[in-house]
């Protein structure tokens, strides 16, 4: 099954060079994710090819502009272009008080059905749950009330080894198998040992999104050991005292945090307009964690199983 990460902005505050306001699309499946909307988002997803009508679910982590400015202007292509399928979006005290607020003056009203989701942005919780995956907010210390998304795929059954199977075995016994089970006769003897006739589960991957905040550590034990952490880098450290004032982090502060969470990959975004070079960025980042990449307009990740 697909889990990739394609990049749509990575630009804080304001766009610049060419980088644009942070929005990012999470496939999993035949799911689509979208993770913040700033400014100029659907015509990144129409640059880039990704259809906004699969998109299922929305995730806001804060109420600041170049996070979800795009949202309205998006929602209402989704309608003109005649979406009948529900979506759910996720944010903060006060988003579906904006976007009703827009719909009502603007007269909007919506062919299909949005479901508004609150966040507590102050805690770590499960917010949604399928056959897949879940997602987990992730607190981050910001000027306003903001959250990170912990997505993880559920594990996931094991595989049958169809050389090795009876021919007798039935669809809910296969079932079972999968699941770990042995297979019993009916007096309660072991008929089909599930470890001769199954392999290792493929195994579950995790992406960890980190939004605006100051360093901080006590998100570790949630993000421990994901295959790919995003976190915002919007200053080099020589302006530590600029990032801890306006509530942002450093590029190394993120390379400490993937460090010591001993994360499988980093991604660093949400750049500074006063960088129009990015590679000071990635250096400096690199030369506390290694793999560390630069999310990048355009970007795709892709985790393997």
């Amino acid at each position: 099954m697909e889990f990739e990460l394609k990049i749509l902005g990575s630009s804080s505050a304001t766009p610049s060079y060419n980088r644009n306001h942070t929005a990012q699309i999470l496939t999993i499946g035949n799911q689509l994710n979208l993770i913040d909307c700033g400014e100029g988002t659907q015509m990144q997803l129409m640059r880039y090819k990704v259809k906004h009508q699969r998109i299922s679910n929305i995730f806001i982590s804060h109420l600041h502009g170049d996070h979800f400015f795009g949202l309205f202007g998006l929602l209402s292509t989704m309608h003109l272009q005649q979406r009948t399928t529900p979506l759910t979006i996720f944010g903060p005290p006060g988003l579906a008080d904006i976007l009703t607020l827009q719909f009502k003056y603007s007269n909007t009203h919506y062919n299909f059905k949005l479901d508004f989701q609150e966040l507590d942005t102050t805690v770590h919780q499960q917010i949604f749950e399928d056959k897949y995956i879940t997602v987990h907010t992730l607190p981050m210390q910001h000027r306003v009330s903001c959250c990170g998304f912990l997505f993880r795929e559920k594990p996931k059954p094991r595989h049958l080894v169809k050389a090795k199977l009876p021919d007798f075995l039935s669809p809910p016994q296969l079932v079972r198998l999968k699941n770990g089970e042995d297979i019993l006769d009916e007096t309660g003897n072991i008929l089909v040992r599930n470890e001769d006739v199954t392999s290792e589960p493929s195994r579950s991957r995790s992406y960890a999104y980190c939004s605006d905040t100051r360093y901080k550590e006590d998100i570790i034990p949630y993000i421990k050991g994901v295959d790919l952490l995003y976190h915002e880098a919007t200053f080099l450290d020589n302006m530590l005292e600029r990032a801890v004032y306006t509530y942002h982090s450093t590029a190394k502060q993120a390379a400490t945090l993937a460090l010591k969470a001993e994360v499988k990959r980093l991604l660093i975004g949400h750049f500074s307009a006063r960088y129009k070079d990015l590679t000071p960025l990635l250096e400096e980042a690199k030369a506390v964690f290694d793999n560390t990449h630069l999310a990048l307009e355009g970007k795709t990740i892709g985790i393997l199983e």
